[in-house]
């Protein structure tokens, strides 16, 4: 006999299929095999009391700090520990008990209904001469050359602009802006580039944004987040996708000492008010794509917070877009310059699709485009 310690196993039910396991029982094992982490923020004690009992009644756990046995505090804060199976049990249990208990259960149920995307790449390319990294800017001819090499390397989808958003970038007038756009546009239109990947317009200038749509494009990558009225509509005129990035501040602020009590509980409640915003406007929910904003209004620890936890934000049922390409975050790890920064760049997203990142925003589409196929193999 021999034993060997297995790594992750990111499909359960194929490797409990794999192992000849009765169909009745490939279900029930998959869930006892995946170990579920909730963060309970402000947990009133007598909750966080009877929560720690229920969960030790079926075998899962709530680790607590002491003191709230003797209710010490009115609230505390918290990590639910088990098994997805165990989440189940608890999210029908807890929707019979008092002290915002029902809340938690409601919570958990939204968890347990994540579903899982595909991973698209999707390529940079910026019209206009001042963005951080020079091998990501392409005007006019150029611009198309490098849409058409893009796609053959493997982009799924190519996003497109004109200004930009690096901390203390000088603004840009709309003319200006749709002056550098107008011809990229009328190249894809003319070749109907559009059939061959998606094209992302990152504005949010209205003109600019409609003169793209009327061009083939079919996705908005707003910086700022839905912000605008005028965008969610253009949205839903045009059937288009919508992506809503967090920003704290502005292009011009965003760096001079981002603050945050809790980022984690912040970006969440940003981003549920834009999608509640994005809906009374006529969107659909599975037309918004979310973006955390990595470096736009963030500490290098906040941007590892959300990395690390990227997987929250699959809960709102948005596919979740990573753009962390040759950032300064990776710097601020090991001082690189920005020409040498791709390996920082691979490792960053992969970790983020492995943590629930969907659409992987990056200047180098062929090398993404290996490091997630030899990911995908591995899962």
């Amino acid at each position: 006999m021999h034993i060997y310690k297995l790594g992750s196993i990111s499909d359960k039910k194929a490797a409990l299929k794999t192992l000849g396991v009765e169909s009745g029982g490939v279900s029930i094992m998959a869930k006892k095999m995946e170990l579920l982490y909730f963060f309970i923020k402000d947990l009133k004690t007598p909750a966080a009391n009877i929560l720690k009992q229920d969960a030790l009644s079926i075998g899962a756990d709530l680790a607590v700090p002491g003191g709230v046995i003797l209710c010490e505090k009115e609230v505390y804060d918290c990590i639910l520990i088990g098994t997805r199976k165990h989440m189940e049990i608890l999210s029908k249990k807890e929707l019979a008990q008092p002290f915002g208990l029902k809340i938690v259960a409601k919570e958990l149920t939204k968890f347990l209904a994540i579903k899982n995307n595909p991973t698209q790449i999707m390529g940079i390319i910026n019209a206009n001469d001042d963005s951080f990294f020079e091998g990501s800017r392409f005007q006019k001819e150029d611009a198309i050359a490098q849409v058409k090499e893009m796609i053959a390397d493997g982009a799924n989808i190519i996003d497109i602009g004109a200004v930009s958003s690096r901390p203390n970038a000088d603004t840009v007038s709309e003319s200006v802006e749709l002056e550098r756009m107008k011809p990229i546009c009328d190249a894809i239109a003319s070749e109907k580039l559009y059939e061959q990947a998606t094209f992302s317009v990152d504005s949010y200038t209205p003109s600019v944004v409609e003169y793209a749509l009327k061009s083939g494009f079919t996705l908005i990558n707003d910086i700022t987040g839905a912000s605008d009225e005028a965008i969610i509509n253009l949205a839903v005129k045009y059937n288009a996708k919508l992506c809503i990035m967090h920003m704290q501040g502005t292009p011009q602020t965003m760096q001079k000492d981002p603050n945050y009590e809790d980022v984690m509980v912040e970006v969440s409640e940003f981003f549920e008010e834009r999608i509640v915003k994005c809906e009374a406007l006529g969107m659909e929910r599975k037309n918004i794509i979310l973006d955390v904003g990595i470096g736009f209004g963030k500490t290098l620890e906040h941007n590892i917070t959300l990395i690390k936890n990227m997987e929250h934000f699959k809960v709102f049922g948005c596919e979740v877009l990573v753009g962390v390409s040759r950032k300064s975050m990776i710097d601020k790890i090991l001082p690189t310059p920005v020409e040498e920064r791709l390996a920082g760049t691979l490792a960053i997203h992969l970790k983020a699709v492995e943590n629930g990142a969907s659409i992987v925003r990056c200047h180098d589409v062929k090398e993404h485009v290996q490091a997630l196929a030899v990911y995908e193999a591995m899962k």
